[in-house]
């Protein structure tokens, strides 16, 4: 069986899966090559270098495995058409977005961007204006794996986390659940919105002018998600406004946000640049899922964990 990767994984881990795997055929590039394209019967990819004239052409192709959790970049219709399976590894970002979600709200609440500016200006400074994260009120937008992990850290510092999904359906360390139709009743009582949706149909400008005006003057939001949540525009506008006391966002509509955008040098967003989910470990976690998939299809068993459908994104 020919197996693709449109990447080349650190040493140890191609070792392992060449020892794991001795009768399987493994091809490492750093590139997608046509050639090898139109004989790969297993591709693994990021996603993002994948467009629709390389699936016509993949004609021995029947899994795809995406080493990410984001699929909205991917030729999915040409996909479905071809019958062509598709996973990710989703649930591996859980840890290491979950860790900078929190990282960013206690920054944020204990003042540390102020200490480091006075640090750097060796100023002795006293009077910040630190506030506690116990006794708040967190709403979380998409508490799946990720979701769920963020509420789980947050309900250690004493937080209420109310989740916010299509269904309602009760979710892992949420104390209540709404669904989206309801959202603008619970965005009152947020002191911490936090969207970790992915790109769909449903969840594309989900936020508009309404639900920011619907916000706290306190309220902090974080985009950890995708960027199409929410318009740029809107967004801009809702700081401009001081709808919204703070926006911490990882994620932008256009990505690399322009080096001229207003977001760079306003002082109530902070712009990361998509980076929540790196780490050390991810393509570890990644190999974690991908290895006891492969066992499973060489066996002849499609089951495999985290199958994702292609007409839906997810």
């Amino acid at each position: 069986m020919k197996i693709y990767f449109t990447f080349d994984p650190r040493p140890d881990l191609k070792e392992d899966l060449l020892h794991e795997f001795p009768e399987q055929e493994f091809i490492f590039r750093n590139t997608v090559d046509e050639d090898l394209l139109k004989t790969a019967e297993i591709l693994v990819t990021y996603g993002e270098d994948l467009v629709e004239e390389h699936i016509a052409i993949a004609n021995q192709l029947q899994w795809i495995m995406v080493v990410s959790a984001g699929l909205e970049k991917m030729p999915l219709n040409e996909i479905a058409k071809r019958g062509i399976v598709v996973s990710n590894v989703r649930g591996i970002h859980k840890v290491p977005m979950a860790e900078s979600v929190l990282a960013h709200i206690l920054a944020y609440k204990r003042s540390l961007p102020w200490i480091y500016e006075k640090e750097r200006n060796a100023e002795w400074n006293r009077k910040s204006k630190s506030k506690e994260l116990r006794d708040s009120t967190a709403l979380i937008l998409g508490p799946g794996a990720i979701g769920g992990e963020i509420g789980r850290l947050l309900q250690c510092f004493g937080v209420k986390t109310i989740g916010c999904n299509r269904s309602g359906m009760n979710a892992d360390y949420m104390d209540c659940m709404v669904k989206f139709d309801d959202l603008t009743t619970v965005l009152p009582d947020a002191d911490i919105v936090i969207s970790v949706l992915p790109s769909t149909k449903e969840t594309h400008h989900l936020l508009g002018p309404e639900h920011f005006k619907a916000m706290k003057t306190s309220a902090i939001f974080m985009n950890f998600g995708r960027g199409d949540l929410v318009a740029t525009d809107v967004l801009q506008q809702a700081l401009l406004q001081n709808d919204i006391a703070y926006a911490i966002c990882d994620v932008f509509e256009e990505e690399p946000l322009p080096k001229e955008h207003p977001f760079w040098t306003m002082d109530n967003i902070t712009v990361s640049p998509h980076v929540s989910s790196h780490s050390s470990r991810y393509l570890e976690r990644g190999f974690d899922i991908f290895k006891p998939n492969l066992k499973k299809w060489i066996a002849g068993d499609k089951q495999i964990e985290n199958i994702i459908d292609p007409s839906k994104g997810y």
